[in-house]
């Protein structure tokens, strides 16, 4: 389920579903009771769990979770933060069907409860938080982290921000949460990831028509989202017809970036790749490489003059090329060609794509303004990917603290504002697209954090630009490769070891686009054979 639900979006996923024909309660007796499968694959029977439940309807869902584990013969003990007689609606019709003793949250309660219990339901507050957490509700959080068992959380850990992933206050740590119909953005950003342990999405009955009513922009970044454009090879095809990438290099002490970069674009599929070296760095670039080429290049000028060549259709500019005037002339240079110009060799016979990282960016920021102009005026598919301090530099008006906005939120204006699919790097990676779309990624492994990684992400997706892949699918989908191509190479990796991992990578992508192309054709025969029937 690659689509991402803002909590308000869920509201109406609700409410459109109850519209059409489920009532609230059953909604809710679905959600309590995918809380109670959850809790009984964790906890034998006749254990003790302790389910805490707030005053809106994450609590109604915690009291049909405690009924079905009560039924099944577990030991509950039920507290609710508020007073009983002011639930609401659903969660007022859930707390009539529970047949136990409701007891109220209070901390010499809570202490004793937590004392005798195995594990805890935290059903205190979901995703649609938007206040920090203080006096009684923080120290409850405080108290059942403290404790030590496992937390069971509903829809999000209580404290999260379901839209952000910010802890509001303080914030429940669960091993596991169940969350219903689709996920929130605050179960993939940081930190709320973390404080949700295994989440798994619970299929209450929201019928999937709903979304074409919501008009959903925001993802989870996986092979659901753009696999269809990665294709593997066609066997018409030669080099030229997967494209060229060029790949600028830093002088003779800053090399080794471009070439990273260089050997990712070529795994990633690229037919060609040449790096455009300065003169003094000539022969250690040709030193260390032997399918890649490299080509002579001064300036700003001999790079527009090498990409006159309209079958060179990618540029990747940026790692260690040097941060001042002479990356700023050959930018704009590059981005400044003849739009009608701009159509390369790929497969697609697409624009031009360029790939500007780190010193492409930071050589910028003086005056922004000056990139985002050539950038709307190229005509190409350009993919910006900074890291945090370089996205400041550029977008020093959308901090990464505060609470005025999220990283998808300041990643979607970024692209709106310069015109590129904006790369915002980290842990929690957000790709966006200056037509609003967002994807956010989960599948990046610590261990990425290393010199050179960054390199290799700007070079694949070099590699699928060239291919003639759309900026935002291209951009997504080097993320995810790079993030498995860091899952393979596993602990103690260094840059040098991701770029060989890529052909399995590719080859498990086309792998599983050949088993869901051979489903689609399997169902196709099978309504074939039905209608034939019916004839």
């Amino acid at each position: 389920m690659l689509e991402l639900l803002s909590p308000a979006a869920m509201g109406r996923a609700d409410r459109l579903a109850m519209e059409a024909g489920t009532p609230g309660i059953e909604l809710m007796e679905r959600a309590g009771r995918a809380v109670a499968d959850a809790v009984a694959f964790r906890m034998a029977l006749g254990r003790r769990v302790l389910v805490a439940c707030g005053p809106g309807n994450n609590g109604g869902d915690g009291f049909i979770a405690a009924r079905i584990l009560k039924e099944r013969g577990y030991l509950v003990d039920l507290m609710l933060l508020g007073e009983l007689a002011a639930l609401k609606g659903d969660a007022a019709l859930a707390a009539g069907r529970w047949t136990g003793a409701t007891l109220p949250l209070d901390l010499a309660g809570l202490a004793r409860a937590l004392g005798r219990a195995h594990i805890v339901v935290d059903a205190l507050y979901g995703a649609g938080l938007a206040r920090d957490l203080e006096g009684l509700p923080a120290a409850t959080v405080a108290a059942i982290n403290a404790s030590g068992l496992p937390v069971i959380a509903v829809d999000l850990p209580s404290g999260i921000d379901g839209l952000t992933g910010r802890v509001r206050g303080i914030a429940i740590r669960a091993v596991a949460s169940v969350t219903f119909f689709r996920r929130k953005p605050g179960h993939l950003l940081l930190p709320g990831r973390a404080h949700c342990g295994a989440t798994t999405v619970a299929d209450i009955g929201i019928p999937a028509f709903v979304l074409a009513d919501i008009a959903v922009d925001a993802f989870a970044n996986g092979p659901d989202l753009w696999g269809p454009a990665v294709q593997p090879p066609r066997l018409e095809d030669h080099k030229y017809a997967r494209g060229h990438a060029v790949v600028v290099s830093g002088g003779l002490t800053g090399t080794g970036a471009a070439r990273l970069g260089a050997m990712a674009a070529l795994r990633a599929g690229a037919g060609l790749v040449t790096v455009a070296s300065p003169p003094d760095a000539l022969q250690v670039n040709a030193s260390h490489l032997t399918a890649i080429m490299v080509r002579r290049m001064e300036g700003a000028a001999g790079l527009s003059a090498l990409l006159a060549d309209r079958r060179l259709n990618v540029l990747l500019i940026g790692p260690a090329a040097g941060v001042g005037p002479a990356t700023v002339e050959a930018v704009l240079g590059a981005l400044r060609l003849d739009p009608a110009e701009q159509g390369g060799a790929g497969r697609e016979n697409a624009p031009r794509g360029f790939v500007l990282d780190a010193d492409a960016l930071t050589s910028f920021a003086a005056d922004p303004g000056v990139l985002f102009a050539a950038i709307r005026a190229s005509g190409g598919r350009v993919v910006m990917t900074p890291h945090e301090g370089e996205f400041s530099r550029l977008f020093p008006d959308l901090p990464v603290s505060g609470d005025q906005l999220s990283k998808p939120e300041r990643a979607r204006i970024a692209a709106g504002r310069s015109g590129a699919v904006v790369v915002l790097k980290g842990a929690d990676t957000v790709v966006a697209a200056p037509d609003g779309r967002v994807a956010i990624n989960d599948n990046a492994p610590a261990d990425l954090a290393t010199a050179g990684s960054g390199d290799v992400l700007a070079g694949i997706a070099a590699g699928l630009l060239a291919r003639g892949i759309a900026a935002f699918e291209a951009a997504a989908a080097a993320v995810w490769m790079h993030g498995e191509a860091g899952r393979l190479a596993g602990p103690g990796l260094i840059a040098e070891d991701l770029a060989p991992q890529l052909p399995r990578v590719l080859a498990d992508l086309y792998a599983r686009g050949e088993r869901a192309q051979a489903l689609l054709d399997a169902a196709a025969d099978e309504d074939d054979s039905l209608a034939s029937g019916i004839d």
